[in-house]
């Protein structure tokens, strides 16, 4: 860490791509717009690119105007950004990778950015994504080894799970080439509590801190999240706690309004619903995977009003129009 070199500028190029995540767009431009004011001078300026330039759109129809992305790059640090759409063909960017990496650029690879160069790449093992995105890169190119921490970096590349993260990712960087001082105050502006350890694991990773502050509650949850294939029938889960059947149905209906069956059945359901979305297994497959043995499409139909073959029709359509 370094202190503030008043003389020093530099400068971040974004690659998007249509489908962008909104909010690691913002992570990224806010959180250095709001450190420029901190320090009273312009150290950081950013550029938005796409191939072949023009104007991009997110899925909340935000459209960003792009350059098209330089033959020679000359940026500090290069941000991909992660897709509603992991399949995109434009988060292929092997080549792009390779002229800023050799170019001395620093590459920052968010949630399907990173999944896209995971998936098409000898990389190293411990790389990290997103959390959904770890089943896309297991069921369809046989890779079990991302780690599940919000980032992993490399030297020269930094791969991470994205979404909200970003923020923490971009603190870190602060804090490297400025001071811890100006990344708290950062920090503190955005009414980010904890500028959270890249390390850290990500929450789906059954490390959360408190969920609903009862520890006895807390600890059930992360061991239904870690039995979605298997699911624990609600005695085992007493026995593990060391409570009885009555009290944690209490905990369950005064934190979360409902019942551990009908809890416990819904975060099945909604990873369901991602594998559906996010994977080619098929319906039979997803609902083995998440804990249905019978009824699936039924279970599913009756909770989001539609079938599981249904809504991946309505995906695929999607993506054929958009």
């Amino acid at each position: 860490m370094v202190e503030q070199a008043s003389n020093t500028r530099w400068h971040i190029d974004i690659i998007l791509c249509d489908g962008f995540v909104l909010s690691e767009l913002a992570a990224i431009t806010d959180t250095l717009r709001i450190c420029n004011r901190t320090v009273a001078n312009h150290l950081f300026s950013w550029s938005f690119l796409a191939e072949g330039g023009g104007v991009r759109r997110n899925d909340c129809g935000v459209m960003v105007d792009t350059q098209t992305i330089p033959v020679t790059p000359s940026a500090d640090f290069l941000f991909v950004l992660g897709n509603s759409d992991p399949a995109n063909p434009a988060l292929s960017v092997a080549e792009v990778l390779r002229r800023y990496r050799f170019a001395g650029s620093k590459v920052y690879l968010l949630a399907e950015a990173a999944t896209r160069y995971i998936s098409e790449s000898d990389a190293e093992e411990g790389l990290s994504t997103h959390w959904e995105n770890s089943t896309i890169l297991q069921e369809q190119y046989g890779r079990f080894d991302t780690a599940g921490a919000l980032a992993s970096d490399n030297g020269s590349v930094v791969t991470s799970a994205g979404m909200e993260s970003t923020v923490d990712l971009v603190l870190s960087l602060i804090g490297q080439l400025l001071s811890a001082p100006v990344q708290m105050t950062v920090s503190n502006v955005l009414l980010h509590e904890t500028v959270r350890d890249l390390s850290t694991l990500q929450p789906s990773m059954a490390q959360q801190s408190s969920l609903t502050c009862d520890q006895d509650l807390d600890r059930c949850i992360r061991m239904m999240q870690e039995n979605i294939e298997d699911p624990l029938p609600i005695g085992d889960l007493v026995a593990r706690l060391g409570i009885s059947p009555r009290s944690l149905e209490r905990k369950f209906k005064a934190y979360l309004g409902k019942s551990p069956n009908t809890f416990y059945r819904e975060i099945r359901l909604h990873r369901a619903n991602n594998l559906l979305l996010n994977t080619t297994l098929s319906v039979g497959e997803v609902g083995m995977a998440c804990g249905f043995a019978n009824g699936f499409s039924g279970l599913y139909k009756s909770f989001f009003g539609v079938t599981p073959s249904s809504l991946r029709k309505t995906r695929r359509a999607g993506k054929n129009t958009g």
